[in-house]
């Protein structure tokens, strides 16, 4: 239990519930949430069970991992933090595809070696074998120029604080589903990540740290989609990341107002 009590006052903290609060939904005196943060006392397995229930965070990550300074780590459902990944016969990862029908069962499916195993499988020689890919089948056009239909493969982040704000992600999250977004850090502010979608149609939204199973950070795509000398569509460029990003603290000053 290491990290234990740090992690228990960081946590509860960032929740925004007094201490007063944790001791109710436990069951225990508030005196006894202050042994525990101070490292006085260790609750007992059935008030653990409790805790990580009440803080949304796993077992092992409560008590073994810093998650002060080294962030939340991505994968957190049920207490299971397992990356399930597939490989052909010479032992070389696939990237396995998660085509626009697989979306809603992956969100069960993802750490199901069997049914990971079902999905199609390639691999692309050309990028780096220093990361763990995925691919996603994209629906809709709010990431335009990316159309629906596009395959975006995304490199494994494996903690949410690795998250560089306007880089374009494949976030996998227990509220939203599978999304591609434009992805900004608030995580130490808030505990919340901003996502923004390139289609300009479309208005930015929030989601908190602690519903967030994957994260992937696109590093290529794969598109039938054959761009059009007649198109006025621009790419973003650095003035409009500047614009979109002035925007998005305007928006945030609002909310937080």
């Amino acid at each position: 239990m290491k990290y234990l009590s740090s992690n228990l006052r960081f946590l509860r903290k960032q929740k925004g519930i007094t201490q007063n609060d944790l001791a109710d939904q436990l069951d225990v005196q508030r005196t006894m949430i202050s042994a525990y943060e101070d490292g006085r006392s260790e609750p007992k397995l059935l008030t653990l069970g409790k805790l990580c229930d009440v803080l949304e965070v796993g077992m092992e990550e409560l008590l073994n991992h810093d998650i002060e300074s080294k962030g939340r780590k991505a994968i957190q459902k049920r207490g299971i933090n397992i990356l399930t990944i597939a490989c052909d016969e010479d032992e070389k990862e696939n990237i396995t595809l998660v085509g626009q029908k697989a979306s809603a069962g992956y969100l069960n499916g993802f750490a199901d070696t069997e049914y990971m195993e079902s999905l199609p499988q390639f691999q692309i020689p050309t990028l780096s074998k220093q990361a763990t890919y995925r691919a996603f089948e994209l629906a809709g056009d709010s990431m335009l120029p990316l159309t629906s239909g596009t395959i975006v493969i995304g490199a494994y982040v494996d903690q949410l604080k690795d998250i560089k704000s306007g880089k374009t992600y494949v976030l996998v999250t227990e509220t939203e589903g599978v999304v591609y977004k434009r992805v900004f850090n608030y995580l130490s502010d808030n505990g919340k990540l901003f996502l923004v979608s390139d289609n300009e149609h479309y208005k930015p939204y929030e989601v908190k740290g602690e519903t967030v199973i994957e994260v992937w950070e696109a590093k290529a795509f794969i598109s039938t989609d054959f761009p059009n000398p007649g198109d006025k569509k621009k790419p973003l460029t650095l003035e409009d990341l500047g614009e979109m990003i002035s925007d998005i603290r305007a928006d945030l000053r609002t909310l937080r107002g």
